[in-house]
């Protein structure tokens, strides 16, 4: 899925990913780096669209993909319905600055 190796095996990336989009998901917003936040758009975008589909197989794939249960009844129930009528473009990146201790470049992520 992820095209960007981000200094990681591949267990350690995947596993990354899925608690970053679990974390945007459960709280709207998150600060990362512009690397992951690249990666982490394209796949919340899908779990967003899982969600707005809505049916059982959707469900369980998103289930499958994050790591919290609450997170994937919160994306059925209200984040999905919320995004009915908007054909992408779910989540919004914004550049905040560098990180002190390696200069890498911090953005914020959040849910549109």
């Amino acid at each position: 899925m992820a095209y960007r190796k981000l200094g990681k095996t591949t267990g350690q990336r995947r596993a990354m990913l899925r608690s970053i989009v679990t974390s945007l998901l459960k709280h709207g917003r998150i600060r990362t780096t512009e690397a992951r936040a690249k990666e982490l758009t394209a796949i919340a975008e899908k779990m967003i669209t899982l969600g707005k589909q809505g049916d059982l197989a959707a469900r369980r794939r998103s289930r499958a993909y994050l790591l919290d249960e609450e997170v994937v009844k919160n994306l059925f129930d209200t984040i999905g319905p919320k995004y009915a009528d908007r054909q992408g473009g779910y989540t919004r990146t914004m550049k905040v600055g560098f990180r002190r201790g390696d200069a890498a470049t911090m953005v914020i992520v959040e849910l549109v």
